[in-house]
């Protein structure tokens, strides 16, 4: 961040508090994998606020804005937007502290009790907020996503082609998708954007909203970054999840459990393709770091989504013996480098 930017922030906080700039302080409070940056505001009563930076030539936060009182609106714990300068790229919010769930795995059974927190709060957003008016998860949208494997995480990183059936696999997994009910997308619902805060579990980063597949935001947390499930404790989240969506009317009869599994599964195996892809752009075209260590953990992800689609063997094969190896190649080379 430029010293400008950082100038023309604290005197815009300090004009919104009527104070003068000398009064304001703020401390680094983290960022992410966009260009938005976040500071901590310490007021002079003691209180706090967190300011976000998000500068407009490269962050739009019109949607954030938007979506976030949309989900206020609803009810949904989300951080008050108490002020914004859009033109400028500045946000005064609601600061929930420094701890997300991920802090909370400390054991297996903490790990369960935080998930089963999570899907309750899944369960509101979907049940809430109507996805009207959100931009369209739909074919084009998912099959871009897919794009960004080959591009970036085969061709641009490791220098492979991908196999013959990736093209095929890509088409059966849009259409897995685009079977379920539509339903509001968070599209980032993992642990590091669930902050535990006053008895409660809030949201952040859900400014990506969309109008999408049902079982997205499922699994988007129970295959995320912080853990893996083995294949019965993954089914069982996902038939606990069924459930609830049968008996508050989000999926009807004509969905049976198995049938919902085999979509999750497929819709688990799309995303964690687009992690892939997407993690290695933070790297090579943005010049984002801690990005590629994570990789193993999605291709993990991979394999375990398609080894519940047998209809698709034999790119978990080429996965398995392919992928998997030329990953950990390059990431030994990449540590062995000084």
């Amino acid at each position: 961040m430029s010293s400008h930017r950082f100038t023309a922030l604290k005197a815009w906080a300090a004009r919104h508090y009527g104070l003068p700039p000398e009064q304001i302080r703020l401390a680094p409070a983290g960022g992410d994998a966009s260009f938005r940056r976040y500071f901590r505001l310490l007021l002079p009563d003691g209180a706090s606020r967190i300011l976000m930076d998000a500068p407009p030539e490269q962050e739009d936060s019109t949607p954030f804005v938007s979506v976030a009182r949309r989900l206020a609106a609803a009810g949904l714990p989300v951080p008050e937007v108490h002020a914004a300068d859009l033109e400028s790229g500045f946000l005064l919010l609601d600061d929930l502290g420094d701890t997300p769930l991920q802090a909370l795995f400390t054991d297996d059974e903490a790990v369960m009790a935080q998930y089963h927190t999570a899907l309750a709060l899944l369960g509101e957003l979907q049940n809430r907020v109507a996805p009207d008016e959100l931009p369209a998860y739909d074919a084009a949208l998912l099959g871009r996503e897919l794009e960004l494997f080959p591009e970036w995480c085969l061709g641009a990183w490791l220098g492979i082609d991908p196999p013959a059936e990736y093209a095929p696999l890509g088409e059966a997994l849009v259409g897995q998708a685009l079977a379920q009910p539509v339903v509001t997308v968070h599209r980032d619902f993992d642990a590091m954007n669930l902050m535990p805060h006053r008895d409660r579990v809030y949201m952040i980063d859900f400014q990506d909203a969309v109008a999408g597949p049902l079982s997205y935001d499922l699994v988007s947390m129970l295959r995320g970054r912080y853990w893996r499930f083995t294949r019965d404790d993954f089914t069982a989240l996902v038939k606990r999840f069924y459930q609830q969506a049968r008996a508050d009317g989000r999926l009807s009869a004509a969905t049976g459990a198995e049938a919902f599994v085999h979509q999750a599964n497929a819709m688990a195996a799309q995303r964690s393709l687009k992690v892939l892809g997407i993690f290695c752009r933070l790297t090579l075209r943005d010049g984002k770091s801690g990005y590629l260590e994570r990789l193993p953990r999605f291709v993990d992800h991979l394999e375990d989504s398609l080894a519940a689609l047998p209809e698709h063997a034999a790119f978990a094969r080429w996965v398995e013996g392919t992928l998997r190896p030329a990953v950990m190649t390059q990431l030994a080379a990449a540590e062995a480098t000084p």
